[in-house]
């Protein structure tokens, strides 16, 4: 009975084994092909574009849009501040300073990095296969005009994103090339099917830039080929079309690119617009002065919490019937709103404390949405700095926050870093705010630490399941803390600036003041600290003051509270655990405040065991609100050379003129 038993397994395997080593044979030959195979006929190739790979680029700042000391981003000193002698700031950023960048290859898109190489081709593709996974709808090519020419890059940017996988992917393609005797592309224009060519000098595009789209009339892309890079002026040159990008939504695109009109895409039912935009020459950011308190000691942040922007235009959330939106977006309102605080305030510093992008399917193209939610800051000359919050994470096309950052740190005058690899999240850092004086003394720390998202239990199998919980601080980045923090200087405190200007004069320093004895210590400087979920301790009892006033004002029971459930102690080991001094005899901690986000009607400040914990409260229609609380900023007010800490709020209620809870947190005249 046993042999005819095997018989037939013995059957059933020959006869299945055909097919299915049949079909796992093709599946590896498509693999190969289509995303293993890189045709390289040898070094030849290799050799050809040697010539053409890298480049540097060089620009002076002087040629940049960067600030001067009278801008409201750098401190200018009052009249009656002594000027340094040589009338130029150690923080000027402006002296003529040249700038070099490293290009990249040829056959690379990246359009957050200058290149100076002018475009020789351009080419529009259609195809339902993505062109990440599969080349089978490049353009046509050989290896004569890659040399020649340059090799196709491609925009990896969907044309079509948004209308679904019916629509295909619809994809710009260009070549880049350095030699001198190729004629380089000067402009391009988009034009309808019905609209005549420009003139003879312009090339047509034959695949339309609305391809996929149904009852969307064609669009063709024309572009002009001009002189030879040899012909050309330095004006000329620096004028040529440098890279070619998407944008997503009716807003502003990428600092130093420009819209081509019309839409590529129309703006209808649940689809947004999309443009192609394009970058004449090189266009670097102009970047940050280094932080400085002013000559007579003082430095102000801004902080904007809980933007929410989206890729596209919506409603204005939790407002009265009454109120109408600024051009009709909630986007747009809130931009206008940043603008009136910053005419007011004029802070040396702007911090976004978390959710810059409103996420939950509204951000899917990250990249969008960062081009136009600082872009009020940087008009005004202003350095900034962010932290994340669980909702930075929830995007589509560009989901990674460490994308996010060099998206950031491509934009003016942004002060974000990545921070340290080997710990929890992206953007812990830390930037030092000095002295005016030659001595450049570091007098305030700002600390920037990542709260997460949602925390992902042991059940979250590759991501299955969708976590709720919120996320906190982890022990590793407790430990990073405590280490900057043990490698920060004490400094002689009250700080004395240098008035002097030279060893020869150096008696001129003395004053009457100072021959006062006054109360002096060694410590380190004071610190404030920012990050988006607040600690579970914010929502402690809070210190009562000598006078038996509770250390407790503005609102807090509107909501929820917005804290996560797990935690490492950061509150105990960090806050609690830095001291401004080594001695254990004095319990003084570095840290004197926290300015949280993630609430949107929660705005008070609240001391807990010596640390002030104050949220930012609501500053954007985008996010949820209440109706009757206003949208508003919490400012702080630092002064004395970082010895005195003052806070309050300014609301949209009487156009930003009223002021709340205005209290000093720190310093002479705190409230104790």
């Amino acid at each position: 009975m046993a042999l005819p038993t095997l018989g037939k397994v013995y059957r059933f395997v020959r006869n299945v084994s055909v097919p299915v080593s049949t079909f796992l044979s093709f599946s590896c030959m498509l693999i190969f092909i289509f995303t293993l195979y890189q045709p390289t006929p040898g070094p030849g190739i290799i050799q050809r574009l040697g010539w053409q790979s890298w480049d540097v680029i060089s620009a002076s700042q002087q040629d940049l849009s960067v600030t001067n000391s009278t801008t409201p981003g750098n401190i200018a000193a009052s009249p009656a501040e002594e000027q340094p002698a040589s009338g130029v700031e150690w923080w000027n950023v402006t002296d003529d300073e040249t700038v070099d960048s490293a290009s990249l290859p040829l056959d690379v898109w990246a359009p957050l990095l200058p290149h100076d190489t002018g475009f020789s081709e351009i080419a529009v593709t259609h195809c339902y296969v993505n062109p990440r996974l599969a080349s089978v709808c490049d353009p046509d090519s050989t290896s004569e005009k890659d040399a020649i020419l340059g090799k196709w890059v491609r925009v990896d940017r969907n044309l079509n994103y948004d209308g679904g996988y019916l629509a295909g992917y619809l994809n710009i393609y260009y070549r880049r090339t350095r030699r001198q005797d190729v004629n380089l592309i000067t402009d391009i224009k988009l034009y309808p099917d019905s609209e005549p060519p420009p003139s003879d000098e312009w090339k047509k595009v034959p695949v339309s830039l609305r391809s996929g789209i149904s009852r969307s009339p064609p669009l063709y892309l024309w572009y002009r080929l001009g002189k030879t890079s040899a012909e050309m002026t330095p004006a000329e040159r620096s004028s040529i079309i440098t890279e070619l990008d998407v944008l997503y939504g009716d807003d502003i695109p990428w600092y130093g690119f420009e819209k081509l009109e019309p839409a590529t895409m129309l703006l209808q039912g649940n689809m947004q617009s999309a443009w192609l935009t394009m970058r004449r020459g090189v266009k670097l950011p102009p970047r940050a002065p280094p932080l400085h308190f002013s000559y007579d000691g003082h430095f102000k942040i801004l902080q904007i919490a809980d933007l929410h922007y989206s890729v596209a235009a919506m409603k204005c959330k939790d407002t009265p019937p009454s109120l109408s939106c600024t051009g009709g977006s909630d986007n747009l309102t809130s931009t206008s709103l940043i603008a009136a605080v910053l005419s007011i305030e004029k802070p040396n510093l702007v911090v976004f404390t978390g959710d810059q992008l409103d996420g939950q399917g509204t951000s899917w193209d990250p990249k969008s949405v960062i081009a136009k939610f600082s872009r009020e800051v940087a008009n005004q000359g202003i350095p900034w700095a962010v932290v994340f919050g669980n909702h930075d994470e929830e995007t589509g096309y560009v989901a990674a926050k460490e994308d996010q950052v060099k998206m950031m740190q491509a934009l003016p005058y942004c002060l974000v870093e990545r921070g340290p690899k080997d710990i929890h999240g992206v953007g812990n850092y830390v930037l030092k705010v000095k002295s005016a004086d030659a001595s450049k003394t570091h007098l305030l720390t700002l600390y920037f630490l990542d709260s997460g998202s949602y925390s992902r239990g042991w059940f979250d199998f590759w991501g299955w399941f969708t976590p709720t919980a919120y996320d906190w601080i982890r022990q590793n980045q407790i430990d990073w803390f405590l280490q900057e923090s043990a490698s920060i200087n004490q400094i002689e405190r009250p700080f004395t600036p240098d008035n002097g200007k030279d060893f020869g004069h150096v008696w001129e320093r003395q004053s009457s003041d100072q021959l006062t004895p006054q109360t002096r210590k060694l410590a380190k400087p004071n610190a404030m600290m920012f990050f988006h979920i607040p600690l579970p301790e914010t929502y402690n009892p809070p210190d009562v003051g000598a006078s038996g006033r509770v250390l407790d004002l503005g609102i807090s029971d509107l909501e929820d509270k917005g804290t996560a459930k797990g935690s490492d102690d950061f509150f105990t080991k960090g806050l609690l655990g830095a001291l401004e001094t080594e001695h254990v005899a004095n319990k003084v901690k570095e840290v004197k405040v926290v300015g949280n986000g993630h609430c949107h009607v929660t705005e008070n400040c609240r001391r807990v065991q010596g640390v002030w914990f104050c949220f930012g409260g609501g500053g954007s229609y985008s996010g949820y609100g209440r109706i009757g609380f206003d949208r508003r900023f919490r400012i702080y007010d630092i002064s004395d050379y970082g010895e005195t800490i003052r806070t309050y709020k300014r609301t949209e209620h009487n156009n930003f003129q009223d002021i709340l809870d205005d209290i000093v947190l720190v310093g002479a005249g705190a409230r104790t």
